[in-house]
């Protein structure tokens, strides 16, 4: 014990703040210490786990997920690391469903790690720093914060990264669909068969639409309504466009109008959509080229035109 806070106090050089910290070290361990116990005890000494296993048999525990383990801690620890608040939770569980996490604990997953990550960052940077004798307490604080910010701020940016990722995927891989889709219905099919003819024909080329598909198809076979399992689609996936086709084909189910004929004309708005977006982009090439010109090419381009005549000037006034 005087070893630790001998050596927090060499690494902080601050006493107060080193006993502090110490303590809570301390306190973090114990109830780690605490938690991984309770675990033990509640995955050995489970009756339920006991009656299953006899009811079931050695075949189905054999067939159990391997990440069983990783479930039932992720359930003790939810309690401790999940906000509060029931507005917070649902919009960090539909971020993490557009991000394509739609399991049971994805949620107290993504803050478990961000839990660890809001402590063992600050805990790896005072450790390294204690092998930097220049750092002084105030610069180590200052590198603790910092190291908790990080914490905080990672797993948002790559949320964020791998939502924009599959957003773009998904709108990719969307007018092939929809075209698919408009063929699907006029060649005679229903809605169910065509969703999972797309779904069949989308599957290599864009497995993640591929697969929302075919999760709608399952949805309505297995008995919920079609406008709802649209609607699941629309959650799914967070995209304007795909939420559009299910506004206009839920419309065409309600009012018994033709769907093949309502995709016929939502596809061609969605193409002259495109087009727009595309002339748009292609306008704003000029305003975004005239930064790399002035930096980058026009010094190399007067250096080239104008050097050799500046040089002649030069040596004709030292002459």
């Amino acid at each position: 014990m005087d070893y630790l806070i001998g050596l927090l106090n060499s690494t902080l050089q601050n006493e107060q703040v080193a006993e502090w910290a110490f303590v809570g070290l301390m306190g973090a361990a114990v109830f780690c210490v605490g938690l991984a116990g309770i675990f033990l005890i509640s995955t050995i000494f489970n009756p339920v786990r006991d009656r299953l296993q006899t009811v079931v048999g050695t075949e189905q525990e054999a067939k159990a997920p391997k990440t069983g383990a990783m479930v039932l801690l992720v359930g003790k620890v939810a309690p401790f690391v999940l906000p509060k608040k029931a507005s917070e939770r649902g919009r960090t569980s539909e971020r993490l469903m557009h991000a394509g996490f739609r399991g049971d604990n994805a949620l107290a997953t993504f803050y478990a790690i961000k839990t660890l990550l809001i402590v063992g960052l600050p805990a790896s940077v005072l450790l390294i720093i204690n092998w930097i004798p220049s750092i002084t307490s105030m610069e180590a604080i200052q590198a603790g914060a910092f190291a908790v910010l990080a914490g905080v701020i990672i797993p948002n940016y790559v949320l964020s990264k791998l939502i924009k990722r599959r957003k773009r995927l998904l709108y990719n891989g969307f007018p092939d669909a929809l075209d698919l889709l408009v063929v699907c219905t006029e060649a005679g099919f229903g809605l169910k068969p065509a969703l999972q003819r797309v779904a069949d024909e989308v599957s290599v080329g864009h497995p993640e639409l591929a697969q929302e598909f075919a999760l709608v198809n399952a949805e309505m076979r297995a008995g919920v309504e079609r406008s709802e399992a649209l609607h699941n689609l629309a959650d799914r996936t967070g995209l304007e466009e795909i939420a559009g086709l299910v506004t206009l084909l839920s419309q065409s189910l309600r009012f018994g109008t033709s769907v093949a004929e309502s995709l016929r004309i939502y596809s061609e708005e969605f193409r002259d959509k495109r087009m727009q977006k595309a002339e748009e982009e292609a306008g704003k090439i000029s305003t975004k080229l005239i930064f790399p010109l002035v930096f980058c090419m026009f010094p190399a381009f007067f250096v080239v035109a104008i050097g050799p005549a500046v040089v002649g000037l030069l040596d004709h006034f030292k002459g």
